[in-house]
């Protein structure tokens, strides 16, 4: 059976883990009482046993029935008082509610360890109110927010309806059905900017984390509300003006998320600095706009997505209720147990009628919410509707297992022949014959790399999944789709597999007497094969993970016209550690979309001037489009430590372009430069790894030169990390030294290097998202914060 302190921390939810009751504490506490009253128990029982032999039998006789009365009394003093008396006092402020203190009125073995106990459990039951009830106040607000933006849309969608209706035969109309709508001219450009200033003032103070449990939630939202409000500020008229229709003002907010919209509100901002710049007034052309259908399909998307995000939320309520609930339940009989008093009636009377279990307003918002979904986007039908609220979990199947295993035995026998044949046949060494490894090799490494990276993901997953780290969340992956470490494992296996045995019988071929012009198709059908694979529109082989890598592949090659969000910037990172990889594919498709394969000239993408000059663009590429997001998070939120950011990737392409000038001159000059560059860009990206991504060296954190909040127990691990990431960033000094194994080909020890990057950037990858989840903890962040499409002014 399971231990329930192993089911609580199980269920808990991770980013309020703080806010739930402190059950191992309490059992500390608890134990504290047991071995203090074995003690004192040991001791009674050495003395009565010396006193026994002098008591005669009438005294004890007598002694007995004493104790019994007083038991009796005892008894009949307990059920009209009971062991203890729970106090309940007014806070000093509303935001706090009820606070209860716990007064013993009975004489307990210990009574200092007995008073520690209650004082704790007094603060957990005043911990769990105050957080029950700033969350509630929450999502109440947010509630309220969602209805009158549903009243909003559903208004816009019937007079979009009556428009359409009348069979308006003007020209808008037959472009495209909308309502016609007069903004508001009233605020001059200088009204506004006199607003932003005072926005901006505001926003000036630096955030904390460390605040009551009451005030944290709201403060970060207030807080975050302000910092969305002067992002609004600065582009107040990019997604649309104020629209006066049907006799209210309001604004439609539509997140630039695409290049269509990001491109055409940068325009409208040039437009409107150039043009209108004399006039500090809204241009008369432009006092009629259109809420077109495209418009509301938009809002009414972020209303359903904000609903759910919601019902989320009130379900985590939901269970954070309950689990409290039981975990006061269970230390009650643990206390009954070993102090033999009956705690747990009295205490838990004042349990159930405390604000987080008595408050039916959650419950009520749920019905309401799961209501308006059936209603206006579930076409009422329940079981749809309860199909989006209600997400569940995908069951893992032991056929995937299985499967793992079967591959792996697979994969490493074929890797075995396949070395013991290369060694034979003498393919990796410096030999003048280089064709192997001018063309067939870069495919090789480019899939060894691969799925390497993915491997370690996997065992990424697998850490965030033991230290309770909700990547889920963070990546903002739907957890019905979602990859799980097995699925990850089982893809690295199958696909490493098939590669090496394509690679097994690509080399018996050779060693039988096939000329390389017969059989050097092979590895560009292997690549071929996984490529449309990757693209394959069939419900087959993960295709959700597929299409999602495939967008976020688009978002960063596309940026900065798309929005970042973290499973961008996440991917753009693991991009900068795969330049050989970018390298090796250019010079494969060039090898084989140009035709070298068959008349073997594999040097013309060497000697093709455009080729070579394509090979050294694809090792800025990476660093260029993660400064790119960084310039477009810069523009969005406004923070100049995206600036900072910039500035780390602009390091690395200035050290990635010493190296390659470098290799052409191969100059004492240039050589110092790329020391001193390359030194530069290093110190920089340490610096950013650990302490903006991991967060680590912290000067007043209770663990040395690390932070106070740690998801491993051991901290010699985070010491080594460390230290490993420091000596594999220095890894660029083989570009100065020249160091190559012996007896083996200098592009084995360049796949070496590239392996060693992306093993670091694994290790990379787990302290980043642990941060990341300390953070989303220490705002209590457990569910997204959807943005709402329409705001309506105050003054109306």
């Amino acid at each position: 059976m399971v231990k329930f302190s192993k089911q609580f921390e199980g269920q808990l939810v991770p980013e309020w883990k703080e806010a739930f009751v402190d059950y191992w504490q309490l059992k500390k506490d608890i134990k504290k009482i047991h071995l203090l009253d074995n003690t004192n128990n040991k001791g009674n029982n050495t003395s009565s046993t010396k006193k026994q032999k002098h008591i005669s039998f009438a005294s004890t006789f007598i002694s007995s029935l004493g104790k019994k009365f007083s038991s009796f009394g005892q008894h009949q003093h307990r059920e009209h008082h009971g062991a203890i008396q729970v106090h309940k006092k007014l806070a000093s402020s509303a935001s706090k509610g009820d606070m209860y203190e716990t007064e013993l009125l009975e004489q307990f073995a210990d009574t200092d360890a007995t008073k520690e106990f209650f004082e704790c459990l007094d603060m957990q039951l005043n911990k769990v109110n105050q957080f029950y009830k700033a969350k509630e106040k929450e999502f109440l607000d947010r509630g309220e927010s969602l209805k009158k933006q549903m009243e909003i849309l559903i208004e816009l969608k019937t007079a979009l309806k009556k428009k359409r209706g009348k069979g308006a035969s003007s020209q808008d109309s037959k472009e495209d059905e909308s309502i016609s709508c007069t903004i508001s001219c009233e605020e001059s450009i200088k009204d506004r900017t006199e607003q932003e200033q005072l926005e901006d003032n505001s926003t000036d103070e630096p955030e904390t984390n460390e605040v009551p449990f009451a005030d944290s939630p709201r403060s970060d939202e207030m807080g975050k509300s302000m910092r969305m409000k002067r992002v609004d500020s600065k582009l107040s008229t990019l997604s649309g003006g104020v629209y006066n229709c049907q006799g209210k003002n309001l604004r439609i907010k539509i997140p630039l998320t695409t290049p269509s919209r990001t491109i055409s509100a940068v325009s409208y901002l040039i437009w409107d600095d150039l043009v209108n710049q004399s006039s500090k007034k809204i241009p008369e052309g432009s006092n009629r706009l259109h809420i077109n259908k495209t418009k509301l399909h938009h809002a009414e998307k972020m209303i359903r997505g904000a609903l759910i995000e919601l019902y989320k939320g009130l379900g985590y309520l939901k269970t954070y209720r309950n689990l409290n609930m039981l975990a006061f339940i269970k230390i009650l009989k643990k206390f009954d147990k070993v102090t033999g008093k009956q705690v747990l009636p009295i205490y838990l009377k004042v349990v159930e009628s405390s604000y987080f279990n008595s408050s039916d307003k959650v419950m009520n918002l749920a019905d309401e919410v799961e209501e308006l979904f059936i209603k206006h986007f579930a076409g009422e039908n329940r079981r749809k509707a309860l199909k989006y609220l209600k997400i569940h979990q995908r069951k893992e199947s032991h056929g995937v297992t299985f499967f793992i295993g079967l591959f792996t035995g697979c994969f490493i026998a074929l890797l075995a022949g396949y070395v013991i044949m290369a060694h034979i046949t003498g393919m990796y060494r410096p030999r003048p014959d280089t064709v192997y490894m001018e063309t067939v090799y870069p495919v090789l490494s480019m899939f060894s790399l691969l799925f390497l990276h993915l491997f370690l993901y996997g065992c990424n997953i697998f850490m965030w999944k033991k230290a309770r780290i909700n990547y889920s969340f963070i990546f903002e992956l739907a957890p019905t789709k979602e990859l799980k470490h097995r699925d990850v494992f089982l893809i690295c296996t199958t696909s490493m597999t098939a590669v090496v045995g394509v690679m097994f019988v690509h080399l018996s071929l050779i060693t039988k007497g096939y000329s390389y012009s017969q059989v050097q198709a092979i590895p560009g059908l292997l690549l071929l094969i996984f490529l449309l694979l990757l693209v394959c529109p069939f419900n087959i082989f993960y295709r959700s993970s597929r299409y999602c890598f495939l967008r976020v592949i688009r978002n960063i090659i596309l940026s900065p016209l798309y929005k970042v969000l973290m499973l961008d910037f996440f991917m753009a990172d693991q991009l900068c550690s795969q330049v050989p990889l970018l390298r090796n594919l250019e010079f494969v498709a060039c090898y084989y979309v140009t035709g070298s394969f068959k008349t073997q000239d594999y040097g013309y993408c060497m000697r093709a001037k455009h080729y070579r000059d394509l090979a050294y663009a694809v090792s800025f590429l990476p660093y260029y489009w993660r400064a790119m997001q960084c310039a477009r998070r810069w523009f969005d939120e406004g923070q100049t430590s995206h600036l900072i950011n910039l500035g780390k990737y602009v390091s690395a392409m200035l050290a990635a372009g010493a190296k390659v000038v470098y290799e052409k001159e191969r100059s004492v000059g240039w050589l110092c430069l790329v020391v001193v560059v390359s030194s530069g860009a290093t110190v920089y990206q340490l610096y950013w790894d650990f302490v903006k991504d991991w967060g680590l060296l912290q000067m007043n954190s209770k663990n040395p030169w690390l932070r106070n909040e740690l998801m491993l127990h051991r901290k010699c691990i985070y010491y080594f990390s460390m230290g490993l990431n420091l000596v594999l960033r220095l890894a660029w000094f083989q570009t100065v030294l020249h160091s190559n194994f012996e007896h083996v080909d200098y592009r084995v020890t360049g796949l070496f290097l590239a392996a060693l990057e992306v093993i670091r950037r694994g290790i990379w990858n787990f302290y980043r998202l642990e941060n990341e989840h300390l953070n989303n903890a220490g705002k209590f962040r457990a569910v997204k914060t959807v943005p709402l499409p329409f705001e309506i002014d105050e003054e109306d």
